[in-house]
């Protein structure tokens, strides 16, 4: 009996044995003695070293495009048999693969929805992630023109996430320069990055506006499959993978313009139940903070000072018609010896909040 064993072996380029799986295969030659046209053990080896069997070497992907670029793939077949000397070994000449390199890109937006805005500044927050099996670096293009806005904002530069916060920090995210190039990223790696942006004066509420950030990979884009000769790792090639070696994610801003209006009245009850105002006379002001806008106002405070000769109502104070003390910190009214201040923290828009006290006009 004659066996020929083929294996693949690990050209030490692996980080340990799960990395691949050694498939082989076993040719058995056997040889009939009363077969009077036997071939010679020799002409049987070269025969079956002729066939070229191969092993697979199968390796565990270490990331989303598989095998590193530049890898080396190597494999070696061995047959090994008995002369009359004892037992033999022979190797086959070693074939090499040299792993191309894969170009794949992906782009998305990090923003939950649309990034509500006024007119000014606003920032949009992407990930991209290179899918290729090799470093690679990106040239970013953002697109504010993009059809079906409401408005188009102006695009003041594209920022990465240098301290991996994944928020934007002026002075401190780096700027890109055009052309605006990422630095090189290894496989899988991922990037945060920041479309800063200005959203025009003549915005208004509820309009929309999308971005559109572009990534392409340096080594060149086109159709999957696409070879790039000799501009991949190691010497290799550099091949175009599914997402065309370009990737495209959109961004979205909603304006949210939010205004407060205060609009302030007054009811007279005079000591003859009449609506006079006479000295003993009861002033009730009414002041109505109103919230216009699809946003809402953060830290919104009412303040309001007591006329001159007038004495303020002691508990009088009002907030959507329920009293409120006087004291500070008891809640959100207070009544100094000079005026009210009522803090209403955060207001929606299309809210509005009632507030009241009572003074006497002095005797």
């Amino acid at each position: 009996m004659l066996n020929l064993v083929s294996n693949g072996r690990n050209p030490g380029f692996f980080a340990d044995s799960k990395q691949f799986v050694n498939h082989y295969c076993v040719f058995v030659v056997r040889m009939n003695t009363q077969n009077p046209f036997k071939p010679t053990l020799a002409n049987t080896v070269t025969s079956v070293l002729a066939l070229g069997a191969f092993s697979l070497v199968a390796v565990a992907p270490a990331h989303a495009a598989g095998v590193d670029a530049g890898t080396l793939i190597e494999n070696t077949a061995t047959a090994t048999y008995e002369d009359g000397t004892g037992p033999q070994t022979v190797d086959s000449n070693t074939v090499t693969v040299l792993v191309d390199e894969l170009l794949d890109v992906t782009v998305t937006s990090l923003d939950s929805g649309p990034v509500g805005t006024t007119p000014g500044d606003a920032v949009l927050t992407f990930e991209l992630t290179n899918q290729g099996n090799g470093p690679e670096a990106f040239e970013l293009t953002a697109d504010p023109a993009v059809a079906g806005n409401d408005f188009d904002t102006t695009i003041d530069g594209i920022a990465v996430d240098t301290n991996g916060n994944g928020t934007y920090d002026p002075g401190v995210d780096q700027i890109l320069t055009g052309p605006e190039t990422t630095a090189v990223l290894d496989a899988d790696d991922t990037l945060t990055v920041f479309v800063l942006v200005t959203v025009p004066a003549g915005a208004t509420d509820t309009q929309e506006s999308d971005v559109e950030l572009t990534a392409e990979a340096v080594t060149g884009t086109g159709a999957p499959g696409t070879s790039f000769s000799g501009q991949g790792v190691s010497g290799g090639d550099a091949i175009v993978g599914s997402t065309g070696a370009d990737a495209t994610a959109t961004g979205s801003l909603l304006v949210g313009i939010t205004t407060v209006d205060l609009v302030k009245s007054a009811t007279i009850v005079d000591p003859f139940g009449g609506t006079s105002a006479v000295p003993g006379s009861v002033v009730t002001f009414t002041i109505s903070a109103e919230v216009t806008g699809s946003g809402s106002v953060d830290n919104l405070v009412v303040i309001d000072a007591f006329p001159t000769d007038t004495t303020y109502v002691a508990g009088s104070l009002t907030l959507a018609g329920g009293t409120l003390t006087d004291a500070s910190g008891d809640d959100a009214g207070e009544a100094s010896a000079t005026g009210i201040s009522v803090d209403l923290g955060t207001v929606a828009g299309g809210t509005t909040q009632a507030i009241t006290f009572d003074v006497t006009i002095d005797q």
